[in-house]
């Protein structure tokens, strides 16, 4: 039998992004129709008109359970919007073992993208997905695909030092190193054990994580597992990926390499994750690293990792 599923989606000011997203849900593998929560909030932009002309469209390919509210101002965040879509998503299906899989009003995911989280998941596995650049708005973002491609490059050579040094026995290589609300899936029942996505107005996703490591979860990058994101450098939450594209394109513009931590950095923080994985639960672990300095960026962003290394 086939683990339940549903894509849950916050929304704020979505409205043209929104209609891509549910025509990529609608062309998913899967023969059963897609279920899909999706929470608008604190929206002005007839968010939630879209969606439903967008499954209206779909030809029954869809199933939409809609959420519209106003979130207070101090609760205006991405913690409260995707705790909202995640609660819907989980209480609408109301079974431990169906699939909670989190993503972005802002997404394209690939036809397959639903049969590879499937695929991976289990009872207490947390699934992290590859992000990717939208290839359709290469040409209006350059700068920031090649310096995407650098930096792909730059985190599969942490991502080998990382597996060389303090591998863990269920994320072997080949993997990607991210786990963020664009793709990340995990059971009803290990959702529920962790509490629900904590209500931090920024990084909620990484919190969701480390609360279901710490009840036992087991978090897995897959390759088959992948998005799109849209590469525009204004995004609807603090701290996300629109912010780093922003410092990537004030770098590039003027011509200045961005600056990164160098790879003996990250060969001494595999090294403290191995020695503290002993003494702290995976959960545990993770948040101790965050409260750890930050790296210094002392070196400029390498140009071409992959080449040099054939």
């Amino acid at each position: 039998m086939t683990r339940p599923v549903v894509v849950c989606v916050p929304a704020r000011n979505e409205a043209k992004r929104l209609p891509l997203l549910l025509e990529a849900l609608a062309h998913q593998t899967l023969s059963a129709p897609i279920n899909v929560a999706l929470c608008v909030n604190n929206s002005t932009d007839g968010s939630a008109e879209a969606a439903e002309e967008a499954v209206a469209k779909a030809d029954g390919r869809l199933r939409l359970n809609l959420l519209t509210c106003e979130f207070p101002p101090e609760r205006a965040h991405a913690g409260s919007a995707r705790r909202a879509a995640m609660d819907l998503g989980a209480g609408w299906l109301n079974e431990d073992d169906a699939l909670l899989v989190s993503t972005d009003a802002d997404c394209r995911p690939p036809a397959d993208w639903l049969e590879a989280n499937l695929a991976s998941a289990g009872p207490m596995r947390i699934v992290g997905g590859r992000v990717e650049l939208d290839e359709r708005e290469a040409d209006t973002w350059p700068l920031l695909f090649d310096l995407r491609s650098r930096f792909d490059d730059y985190w599969s050579k942490v991502r080998e030092i990382e597996d060389a040094v303090d591998p863990v026995p269920w994320d072997l290589p080949p993997r990607h190193g991210d786990h963020t609300g664009a793709s990340l899936a995990l059971t009803a029942g290990l959702y529920d054990a962790a509490g629900g996505v904590p209500l931090t107005s920024s990084g909620e996703d990484r919190a969701l994580v480390a609360a279901a490591l710490a009840v036992g979860g087991e978090l897995i990058h897959p390759q088959a597992v992948w998005t799109r994101t849209s590469a525009r450098p204004a995004g609807r939450a603090d701290g996300g990926m629109a912010e780093e594209m922003r410092r990537w394109l004030a770098a590039g513009s003027d011509g200045v390499d961005p600056k990164v931590p160098a790879f003996n950095h990250w060969q001494s923080r595999a090294l403290w994750r191995r020695a503290m994985r002993r003494a702290l639960g995976p959960g545990e672990l993770m948040l101790a690293e965050a409260k750890l300095p930050p790296m210094p960026n002392e070196m400029s962003l390498p140009k071409r990792l992959r080449a040099s290394s054939a």
